[in-house]
């Protein structure tokens, strides 16, 4: 496979019949993908295959994001009823769910080890919930947000969060500092560059921003797609080559890293595409579209498939 390929082609289309996909996420490998559904579900997947796998239920109303564990073992998700769910994966059994949040539940994701989670609300706060605790109470809440928290990235050591009130805010948990970066706009998607030296940021300006994560210096900014009204997810390729977005006019960027040209225009024809997921390793993304789930791999890839 060529290094700087890039996701090209779409391979599957998959029905996911769950109503509006909200998410679509990859697992740690790459072999399986979790979507979120507007009917309240959630749907374990072979991507590649277009194959269901299992199907998990426990949210009262509609799921907004989920992730896999760093061993595959377990599913967090959450959702519109203020509620975040641990599940099995093999038993499909909802093992706790975590109350405390006193508005939706906008984005969820485990620390590295998969022994935390971390939730991320319209309440202003992130809570964190330890799973191998009895207690169903967090275990630390993080409320400097003025507003809706809306996405999070979590390292081995930091937590990124964005939020409505246009500010970016990096916890470090090693010398246990806050640094903030003003964006102006509010912020609807993070993303750290894989080499951990950069953060991503998208916001309602139809801007995303590469910053340097240690100054807060802008690097490089990338526009030409819409997302003045909706969440749209970002990302970034296996290699930090290319800087990816979804879009209101239907289709996909991707941007040149360094240049910050746009080399490439996944269309979808219609609707807001607002999630994506970037395989760990390979030239392949998953986006979401109204009830469906695009699979795009680069042509090397899809034809040795």
């Amino acid at each position: 496979m060529t290094g700087t390929a890039l996701p090209e082609k779409r391979v599957n289309l998959i029905d996911c019949k769950q109503g509006a996909v909200r998410a679509v996420r990859f697992n740690v490998d790459g072999n399986y993908c979790i979507t979120c559904g507007s009917d309240k579900s959630l749907k374990l997947w072979n991507p590649h295959r277009s194959l269901l796998i299992k199907t998990y239920a426990g949210h009262g109303y509609e799921v907004l994001d989920a992730q896999a564990s760093c061993d595959n073992s377990q599913i967090c998700s959450c959702g519109l009823d203020k509620t975040v769910i641990l599940y099995d994966v093999a038993s499909g059994k909802a093992l706790k769910k975590y109350r405390g949040h006193v508005g939706q539940v906008n984005c969820v994701r485990f620390n590295e080890e998969s022994t935390l989670i971390l939730s991320g609300s319209v309440d202003g706060s992130v809570r964190v919930w330890d799973i191998k605790s009895r207690k169903m109470e967090p275990v630390q809440v993080l409320d400097e947000a003025k507003d809706s928290v809306t996405c999070i990235q979590v390292s081995d050591h930091e937590i990124l969060t964005g939020s409505a009130d246009g500010r970016v805010r990096r916890y470090d948990l090693r010398e246990g500092k806050m640094a903030v970066d003003s964006i102006g706009k509010p912020v609807t998607s993070v993303s750290f560059t894989r080499d951990g030296q950069c953060t991503l940021v998208s916001s309602l300006d139809n801007t995303l921003r590469l910053l340097d994560k240690d100054t807060g210096e802008m690097l490089n900014e990338y526009t030409g797609h819409k997302n003045s009204d909706y969440k749209i997810d970002n990302c970034l390729n296996s290699m930090d080559t290319h800087v990816m977005s979804g879009s209101e006019d239907g289709s996909v960027y991707i941007w040149d890293l360094l240049e910050a040209k746009i080399v490439q225009k996944l269309d979808h024809g219609k609707g807001v595409v607002h999630s994506m997921s970037h395989h760990p390793t390979e030239n392949c993304l998953l986006t979401a579209v109204g009830p469906s789930v695009y699979v795009w791999k680069s042509k090397d890839a899809s034809e040795a498939t």
